[in-house]
Order: C-alpha cells, then sequence, then structure tokens
C-alpha cells in the first residue's frame, strides 16, 4: 500500500525550540507587567476569560481569516527570497477599490454581483500595489522592502483624502467615513446576528491554495529556486525577474483580498484606522511559522486571540493601549532569536 503523506505543522526536532519560542513570550511580557505592579497570572487569566465569551471568540475568528491573508501575502514572496512589509498598504488600497466598486454598483446590481466585482477589483488593485514595489525593484534596484514599507503610507493618504472630501458620506455626523455598504453586497454571514461571515472560507481557500501551489506546481520549484540563490537560478534558464514579479502581485492579491473580507464582512465602509495592523501582525504570522501556508493559519489563530486578549489589559489590568504592540514585539524576538540560535547549532 502506498504510504499517504500527512503534512506536519512542527518538525520534532524544532519542538523544542517552539516549544520556548511560545512560553518565552508570555515569561517577558509577564515580567513587563509585574513591573508595572501587575500580578501576570491574575493578567493572563483576565485575558483568557475574555476569549471565552462568544461574541470575542467570534471576533478572533473573524479577525484570524484577515491576519491569514495578510500572512500569505508575506509568504509568497518570502518563497522567491522577497521581503514584502507593505501588507498593510496593500489591504487598504484592496478595500478602497472595493469601496469604490460598492458606492458605484450597491445599489444598482444584484448584491452577489456586487460582491464578486468587489473582489476582482480589491483582489487586481492589491497585486497593482505590489507591482509597483516590484517594478523598483526590477528596473532601479530599489529594495522592496523599503518600497513597499512605503506605499503604506501612500495607500493610508490615498484613502483619507477620498474619505476627507469626494467620498465622505454626507449623513456621517461630520466624521471622515465613507457611506455603508448595502446589506445585500456585504459577505454573508454563518449565523444571523452573528459576526463570522464567509471571509473565513475565502481564507482557508487560499490557504489551501498558496500550499498547493507552492509546494506541487512547477511555479512553486521555481519560486524555491529563486528564493535559494537568484544568481544560479538564471544561469539555470529560469527567468528570474517575471518569477520575482509573479510572487509580488500574487501576494499583493492576497493582501487585496483580506482588505475586501475585513470591509465586507466587518467594516462596511472606509474610515481612519480601517486597517487595524493587520499588515504588520500578518508579517508577524509568517514569520512565526516560517513563512509555511498552514502554520499561518494556526499562527494567525494566535496572534488574533492574543490581540483581542489584549482588550483585556486595558479594562482590566490598566495597562496601556500600546501594551498589545510591546506584547507582539516580545513574540517575534523570541521567534526570531528562535531561529537565530537554531542557524547557529
Amino acid at each position: 500500500m502506498t504510504a499517504i503523506s500527512v503534512p506536519r505543522f512542527v518538525d520534532n526536532r524544532q519542538a523544542p525550540r517552539w516549544i520556548v519560542a511560545v512560553l518565552g513570550a508570555p515569561v517577558i511580557f509577564g515580567a513587563f507587567a509585574a513591573a508595572k505592579g501587575i500580578n501576570p497570572l491574575t493578567m493572563y487569566g483576565d485575558m483568557l476569560l475574555s476569549l471565552a465569551d462568544p461574541v470575542q471568540a467570534q471576533t478572533v475568528l473573524v479577525r484570524a481569516a484577515v491576519l491569514l491573508l495578510a500572512g500569505l501575502a508575506v509568504a509568497v514572496p518570502a518563497r522567491a527570497g522577497l521581503l514584502n512589509v507593505g501588507g498593510e498598504g496593500q489591504i487598504v488600497i484592496g478595500a478602497v477599490a472595493a469601496a469604490g466598486v460598492g458606492l458605484i454598483a450597491d445599489q444598482r446590481l444584484p448584491g452577489g454581483l456586487v460582491l464578486l466585482l468587489m473582489m476582482v477589483a480589491a483582489m487586481a488593485a492589491g497585486a497593482a500595489w505590489a507591482g509597483l514595489a516590484a517594478g523598483l525593484r526590477l528596473t532601479v534596484k530599489v529594495n522592496e522592502a523599503i518600497s513597499t514599507l512605503l506605499l503604506n503610507f501612500v495607500a493610508i493618504d490615498i484613502m483619507l483624502g477620498l474619505i476627507y472630501d469626494p467620498w465622505k458620506d454626507a449623513s456621517g455626523f461630520g466624521q471622515p467615513s465613507s457611506r455603508p455598504l448595502e446589506e445585500t453586497a456585504r459577505l454573508p454571514l454563518f449565523v444571523t446576528g452573528g459576526t463570522v461571515n464567509a471571509g473565513i472560507v475565502l481564507a482557508l481557500l487560499a490557504m489551501a491554495g498558496v500550499w498547493w501551489a507552492l509546494k506541487y506546481t512547477s511555479w512553486g520549484f521555481k519560486l524555491r529556486v529563486v528564493g535559494g540563490n537568484p544568481e544560479a537560478a538564471r544561469r539555470a534558464g529560469l527567468r528570474v525577474g517575471p518569477l520575482l514579479l509573479s510572487a509580488m502581485l500574487v501576494g499583493g492579491a492576497l493582501a487585496g483580498l483580506a482588505g475586501l473580507v475585513h470591509f465586507a464582512g466587518t467594516e462596511f465602509k472606509l474610515r481612519p484606522g480601517l486597517a487595524l495592523n493587520f499588515g504588520y501582525i500578518g508579517f508577524l504570522a509568517s514569520w512565526l511559522a516560517m513563512h509555511r501556508p498552514l502554520r499561518i493559519g494556526l499562527a494567525a489563530l494566535l496572534l488574533a486571540a492574543i490581540a483581542m486578549g489584549a482588550d483585556s489589559l486595558q479594562i482590566d489590568a490598566g495597562l496601556p493601549a500600546a501594551s498589545l504592540n510591546v506584547l507582539m514585539a516580545v513574540v517575534l524576538l523570541v521567534v526570531l532569536g528562535s531561529r537565530l540560535a537554531r542557524s547557529k547549532s
């Protein structure tokens, strides 16, 4: 009989390091809380209790779907040796494109068709935004980490420019935001009255598709070759430039899809602070999972739970709102430190 290969999320040889990485961050952050006069055990207990609430649990799933797509947007370029730090801007520009389609069509066309058009527009906009950075890398050798990071701020400024003037909702009580999306064009909910929507299905399908493409297609194999040694790939006859461009375009499209999921599934309108640092947390999720698509799903769920549980840090523990950023930074440093130690061993 032919053995069936089952993907493992963590190699047995890596398990001790993952345990250290997972447990190290809470210990370090607990020491930070203790220095502020807060009992770490009580603090973590409050976080866990907050996640037990059904409403909070649904929100975790909704956020995890966006973070999963944002993480995949980092993982695909990373397979080709590229550093996509522009998930935040690609998510925002995807939401802007989706909102533009919604403003034009949601009161004229059937909701399902509008949703499909918004999805196409969001993915195309995200791909185009990432493509700008790829073009700069291929033509004038601008490092994509710098260009994608700077493009984040440009995308946010474009959104703000739109919602402060041409797209501003006249009935929005003076607040800068676009008109709410019609209910018929929003992502369907699994349960009436809940918050879990079809965006989770889109994210899981994207995860499966990326995993399959990177593992079983010639395109995925070529990306691995380019990421391992671009010069050797070039000498072997691979078209390195188009491969790098395709990796960034796919990554941008996935981030644009994340913008659609967040806009049509949760926000329903453009507003300042729309992206909630999804792009940066998705970057952390991808690095936490070593750019492996299936592992990114677990990392996204973990980070979404941390983000939601951290709300209790402000309410119950009295820590400032920036504490979430401290906690995420500690997680990243512990993971990178664990990986550096492994590379030296």
